[in-house]
């Protein structure tokens, strides 16, 4: 893999991270202003798919060798 390659990857990561954190503390909004709670569980759904991502994204960067 290139440099540039792996950098664009890491890039994604951290945009990724950050849309984890926004979800986060829109989860964090939703619960203080007593939104429904399938509303909340959507965003928690979400939130997961994107941590999901992530770890797809990470491990394209940093591939697991079996030693």
């Amino acid at each position: 893999m290139s440099d540039q390659e792996q950098a664009e990857l890491r890039l994604k990561a951290a945009r990724l991270r950050q849309e984890h954190e926004d979800f986060d503390t829109a989860i964090n909004a939703m619960i203080s202003v007593g939104c429904d709670a399938l509303s909340i569980q959507r965003m928690k759904k979400k939130k997961l798919a994107l941590k999901d991502k992530i770890t797809k994204v990470e491990d394209q960067i940093i591939p697991d060798i079996i030693a």
